[in-house]
């Protein structure tokens, strides 16, 4: 599905757009003008985490749960742990903040390597270019997303903001929606939307 095609949360419709029209999330870093879509900004991430500020949309997030968009290897793990009636809790920690349920599902439609088992990252995340280190070993020039990915919801998340980096690690899943292709959460979304605010 064509990302001009995906309603957009209000949060969302607010943010800055690159040449090709998609919304800047509100933790991609900016470089002569131009969004890195594959970089987590430091500065941006914190705010999101200090601030609870929806790392999509940068607006304020109310207490209770939290969403994010998973890949394959960690979808997998939630569905598996889920199945067999045992809590998960992500140990390794991630550099990709919560958003709300709205902005998450947008996310996972529009963004190409979250959307569709086939995508290929088309750059890095690890900053300069460099192989990803092991927190962001799935963010590598290249890499298939393959599998399921998910919108997960949790009930809350904790973080760490270190001299270098802001990671999260996220507690009590309250939602899971596997998908092969994000297309999948298009009813979800809509119903999102519709909700009163």
């Amino acid at each position: 599905m064509r990302f001009e095609r995906v309603p957009v949360p209000g949060g969302v419709g607010a943010r800055p757009r690159d040449g090709r029209g998609y919304p800047v999330p509100a933790i991609t870093p900016w470089q002569d003008d131009l969004p890195q879509f594959a970089l987590t900004g430091y500065g941006r991430s914190a705010e999101c985490a200090l601030e609870r500020t929806c790392s999509v949309c940068g607006r304020f997030m109310e207490c209770g749960p939290v969403w994010r968009v998973v890949g394959a290897a960690e979808s997998a793990a939630i569905a598996g742990a889920l199945a067999a009636g045992q809590p998960y809790r992500n140990l390794a920690p991630t550099m990709e903040g919560p958003g709300h349920r709205a902005c998450m599902l947008y996310a996972a439609m529009v963004c190409p390597y979250p959307a569709r088992p086939n995508a290929r990252r088309r750059a890095g995340a690890a900053g300069s270019g460099d192989p990803a280190d092991e927190l962001t070993s799935a963010a590598v020039r290249g890499a298939v997303r393959g599998g399921t990915g998910a919108v997960v919801g949790f009930g809350d998340y904790e973080y760490a903001v270190t001299g270098a980096q802001v990671l999260f690690r996220f507690l009590d899943v309250v939602e899971f929606l596997p998908h092969e292709s994000a297309d999948e959460h298009l009813a979800e979304l809509r119903a999102e939307l519709a909700k009163p605010s």
